[in-house]
């Protein structure tokens, strides 16, 4: 597993994350096999969000994992806040931030969370009320570090502006059939949908901030519309691209899509959110894998984009 020191932090991470997102599928029993493959393959970071089941996935993990003091020391735990459900609406007002962390920290069995991310932008966001939030919560030892999911440069800069310490997430979709990220970048001043710029070049802002990328849907195209492994239909040349790949370094498909994004040199996270203990172990089979300039090339091509 590869370790990367999360800028602004005292945070050494592994470049994968265990993300809990679909626990409540899982029994307790079942929830503690993944987490244990988890901690054995090397990672140490672990992603939920306070609507991630309504809240159950955070308690499933606590109960499965029998947390105490001498296993929470061991991980990097993050969640999210932001999203109130089941009204169907976003909310960064200091209140709903407060009372969302103490929900968390009940459910999760611990005093603190290392990070914690604003979960899709606010249109009403009032900074200066989540900067009292996280001065707040900071300043209690409730979470040492701030982020946040989705957002754009100017989004950032504004939260930035009246918050006293660095934010250091940006957590954001990022798969070799998802890649705006770098479409625009690749393909600038040329006349064609590809040089649109649909992310506001959140990429490098990232990397010129110090702010740690984290790559959520790894495996997926679309906004949930499924996973390409596999998918001879509508990924016919990709798929064989990475099977041949894969048959090189002696690995899954997986660790190739894994691989494909570790290979950046932003040092960019893959938050996995596989229930499957040997989906899992496959994945992590990608962490340090170093692919070669050619065969990344060579996969972002046959996902259908153009390198001019």
């Amino acid at each position: 597993m590869k370790y990367i020191n999360i800028a602004n932090t005292d945070l050494k991470a592994s470049n994968l994350i265990m993300g809990n997102m679909r626990l409540t599928s899982l029994s307790v029993p079942e929830a503690e096999k993944l987490i244990r493959t988890a901690l054995e393959e090397g990672i140490n970071f672990f992603d939920h969000a306070d609507i991630y089941g309504r809240g159950k996935c955070e308690e499933i993990f606590s109960d499965a994992i029998q947390i105490n003091s001498q296993i929470r020391e061991n991980m990097i735990l993050q969640s999210k806040c932001g999203i109130r459900l089941p009204e169907g609406f976003f909310d960064f007002s200091k209140d709903h931030i407060l009372n969302s962390v103490e929900g968390i920290l009940t459910r999760l069995k611990t005093d603190y969370l290392d990070i914690l991310l604003l979960h899709r932008p606010d249109p009403l966001m009032e900074p200066e009320e989540v900067a009292e939030a996280f001065q707040q919560l900071h300043t209690s030892g409730k979470v040492k570090y701030f982020g946040v999911s989705n957002h754009n440069p100017s989004q950032i800069e504004l939260l930035q502006k009246y918050i006293p310490f660095k934010l250091v997430i940006n957590q954001l979709q990022f798969s070799i059939a998802h890649t705006p990220m770098i479409d625009s970048g690749i393909s600038l001043n040329m006349k064609i949908d590809q040089a649109i710029n649909r992310d506001s070049s959140i990429l490098e802002y990232c990397r010129l901030n110090d702010l740690t990328i984290q790559a959520w849907s790894p495996f997926q195209h679309g906004f949930f519309e499924g996973s390409f492994l596999g998918d001879l239909e509508r990924f016919p040349e990709l798929n064989k691209t990475i099977d041949g790949i894969a048959e090189k370094y002696g690995v899954t498909n997986t660790a190739i899509a894994v691989a494909w994004i570790t290979r950046h040199p932003a040092n960019i996270q893959v938050v996995l959110g596989t229930t499957n203990p040997g989906r899992m172990h496959d994945a992590c089979m990608g962490s340090e894998i170093k692919l070669t300039r050619e065969e990344w090339y060579q996969i972002y091509k046959a996902a259908g984009n153009i390198v001019p």
